[in-house]
């Protein structure tokens, strides 16, 4: 079989005569122009992809292409089929004779199409298959299926299907728009010279210590709670933050980051919550500047975003047109400027002075609500802001002390976007022995804590990192209300199908 982008290549390397109207048997004859083949052992029909189809400039000779139906429409001479195979958010118009329809041939089944790219006499496509032979490998009941063909189904409305509606056009095209962002996190980091590290899944840590965890047993422990047996010895709960591992690793490889799911236990049903995401997480070893880490935030987003912008531009038009036909214009002058940043000072001075009443009264030493967020978002103009410097005690442990006066504050650092609120998380980390062990200390948690204390005996240098909510980053590129709908299979409350 050939590969999904050697298909297309192979038809180019082909003869001549391939692309001539002669018969398929003839335009497959030896190279030294001698009798044809015989009909059984011609060569195979090249496998396409929708996409590489679409991106044909020229006819070629006989090709196989599979996918989903996505329109039937039978006139008296001919047969117009559009199939689709996820590889594109465009479809392949296939063209055959009308004696080619079957009752199976419904939207949704699943076929498989041989024949002959041909130059299309329509603007809109360079060319079209015309079918010398259509297969149904599996039917559909079009009356009971919930998609339904040339309709606009609502995200909520596709939400109910979790096994069903990557099959639509915004759940099909904010898959690719994932995987593209996917990749282009990771490039990022390896052209930066970043070590992937994989973090664990199942941790001994509460790395935000907001105790919102899942804790793990096994299902005879549940049985047997009383007994409190630990299938690790220790209670173990699912990761919601890498954090703490990087930083072990950040003490032999100086730039590392991970990217994978992390989970909260918090009971929200709110459009920006979930209760299992994906988080980028980085560490920087030998930096003692928060501005540094602001910087990687800062290209991280800018340079992602690009990328995933022209490998995917009709995915990415789908949203901008239909869902959010504003972002385009936003995200454009984003790329463009730099960044804002304030301090948490100066951002409860806004928010104080502000003519809106806030449901939570905005006071220093008091964190930052989702609305608060919102407003200072809005008052900088509409753009990402750095909002840095928080309260010492609003911030976990690990966190470097900025030894500032009464107001005490640690170089911390959060980034908002419009729409989402915080989108970035990260902080220099408490590199000092003696302030580290007195934080832990007063917390009652030094003994829990002593291997985090240890890296700071054995070669610690000042360090810091971040990380960056997956899907709120996709929420905010695309202009999706719920984050509920930029994930596959999404985990809240009372909801787990699947």
């Amino acid at each position: 079989m050939l590969g999904a982008r050697g298909g297309w290549r192979a038809l180019r390397r082909c003869p001549s005569s391939i692309f001539s109207s002669s018969s398929f048997s003839s335009s497959f004859s030896s190279f030294s122009s001698s009798s044809s083949l015989p009909r059984e052992q011609r060569a195979p029909a090249a496998r396409l992809r929708v996409r590489q189809a679409l991106g044909a400039r020229e006819a070629a000779g006989e090709v196989q292409v599979q996918g989903w139906v996505r329109s039937v429409r039978s006139q008296k001479e001919v047969l117009f089929l559009h199939i689709n195979d996820g590889s594109s958010l465009e479809s392949l118009q296939v063209v055959a004779d009308p004696s080619m329809e079957s009752r199976d041939l419904t939207f949704g089944s699943a076929v498989e199409v041989r024949g002959k790219l041909v130059k299309s006499p329509h603007k809109m496509q360079n060319v079209e298959l015309k079918a010398e032979s259509i297969r149904v490998v599996g039917p559909c009941d079009a009356l009971s299926f919930p998609l339904k063909a040339k309709e606009r189904h609502p995200l909520e409305y596709v939400r109910q299907f979790p096994h069903l509606r990557c099959r639509s056009n915004a759940l099909g095209a904010l898959l690719r728009i994932r995987s593209e962002a996917t990749a282009a996190i990771h490039s990022f980091f390896q052209d930066h010279g970043y070590v992937h590290i994989h973090t664990p899944i199942i941790t001994s840590n509460d790395c935000e210590g907001a105790g919102e965890l899942f804790q793990i047993e096994t299902s005879n422990e549940t049985q047997k709670s009383a007994e409190k047996n630990h299938f690790f010895n220790v209670p173990a709960f699912l990761t919601v933050s890498g954090q703490l591992h990087l930083e072990v690793m950040a003490g032999a490889f100086t730039h590392v980051f991970t990217f994978g799911p992390t989970f909260r236990a918090e009971n929200s049903q709110s459009r920006r919550h979930l209760a299992e995401f994906y988080m980028v997480e980085a560490e920087l070893s030998f930096t003692e500047s928060l501005q540094d880490i602001m910087q990687v935030m800062e290209d991280l987003f800018k340079t992602a975003t690009s990328t995933v912008f022209s490998r995917c531009p009709r995915d990415v038009e789908l949203f901008h047109k239909y869902v959010a036909p504003a972002q385009k214009g936003r995200l454009e002058q984003m790329l463009k400027n730099k960044f804002v940043t304030i301090s948490y000072n100066e951002a409860v001075e806004i928010l104080k002075q502000a003519s809106q009443t806030f449901a939570f009264k905005p006071e220093w030493g008091c964190d930052l609500q989702t609305e608060h967020e919102k407003y200072l978002v809005q008052h900088c103009g509409e753009v990402p802001v750095f909002v840095i410097n928080y309260p010492y005690d609003l911030k976990p442990f690990y966190m470097r002390d900025n030894e500032d006066g009464p107001q005490r504050t640690v170089a911390a650092v959060d980034l908002l976007v419009p729409g989402i609120g915080e989108l970035c998380g990260g902080s220099l980390r408490e590199e000092r022995l003696p302030f580290l062990q007195s934080r832990l200390q007063r917390l009652g948690l030094a003994d829990t804590y002593q291997w985090y204390l240890d890296l700071r005996k054995f070669g610690s240098v000042p360090h810091g990192g971040f990380g960056m909510g997956f899907e709120r980053y996709l929420q905010y590129i695309l202009g999706v209300d719920n984050i509920k709908d930029v994930i596959p299979f999404p985990r809240f409350p009372h909801s787990c199908l699947l």
